[in-house]
């Protein structure tokens, strides 16, 4: 039976990481090892990681100390896993079903995929049932990586050896170190993926990647960064043909 890595990291969380949780302990996948890595959040999140641990009966692995940032923490995380396959969920973010990981459990069943992502959806913080966009992976393909486009992050569940053969997440960037990680894996190194059409995450709005014009700002900068240190030809041109599809994701509901 394939074991399963999920990683939360976490830092100051304690508004939303009881979502996270439980959408955790309510999935029909058992074989699950799920590692949170806090930040030495001044919150209550601590104590909430203490007060859930005994539910996952030993399934939980969770460290809180003081790190280099978001993807250090998710390095971190990589490194503390034992499992098969490694996915990430965000601490405000929470399982869309009690059965994704079931059924992402199934496409790994398949030997030669090394990967499979799928869908998100992102919701107002303050009313979770109203969906404000609808990010699907379905016209994702590795040729358009030249122009920003990546599968959803939040869905993206990886073999654990592509991290250690490939290249964990470089942790001097911002809030592209998923897009550079992504880039190398799928477009230069050619892993084996494939999309499913499944929504997998709930995400609220107003994450790393999601605040502002200042953080589209930040985004474009470390794209053409990545492109340039992978040798892949881009430009700002068409990375902005990218935003225009995303104007559209507002009206798939």
């Amino acid at each position: 039976m394939l074991k399963v890595s999920l990683v939360t990291v976490t830092y100051n969380s304690s508004l939303t990481l009881p979502y996270t949780i439980l959408s955790v302990l309510s999935q029909t996948y058992y074989n699950v090892e799920y590692i949170i890595v806090d930040g030495e959040s001044k919150d209550s999140t601590v104590e909430i990681i203490k007060k859930y641990e005994s539910g996952f009966n030993g399934r939980l692995k969770w460290v809180s100390e003081k790190d280099g940032g978001l993807y250090d923490a998710m390095n971190k995380g990589i490194r503390m896993s034992s499992g098969d396959i490694i996915g990430f969920l965000n601490s405000d973010d929470y399982f869309t079903t009690d059965l994704v990981l079931q059924k992402i459990v199934n496409e790994f069943e398949d030997a030669s995929l090394d990967a499979i992502y799928g869908d998100v959806h992102f919701v107002r913080s303050d009313n979770l049932s109203k969906i404000v966009r609808y990010y699907s992976s379905k016209i994702f393909k590795p040729s358009l990586m030249k122009y920003g486009f990546m599968p959803a992050h939040p869905s993206f569940y990886c073999r654990k050896y592509c991290f250690f053969k490939y290249g964990l997440y470089k942790i001097d960037y911002k809030i592209c170190a998923d897009f550079d990680l992504l880039l190398r894996y799928i477009y230069i190194d050619k892993i084996s993926i494939k999309y499913i059409p499944l929504d997998m995450v709930t995400m609220r709005l107003g994450g790393v990647s999601t605040n502002g014009i200042g953080s589209h700002i930040q985004i474009m900068k470390e794209h053409l960064r990545s492109f340039r240190e992978n040798g892949v030809k881009s430009n700002v041109f068409m990375l902005s043909i990218r935003y225009l599809y995303k104007i559209i994701e507002f009206f798939i509901k």
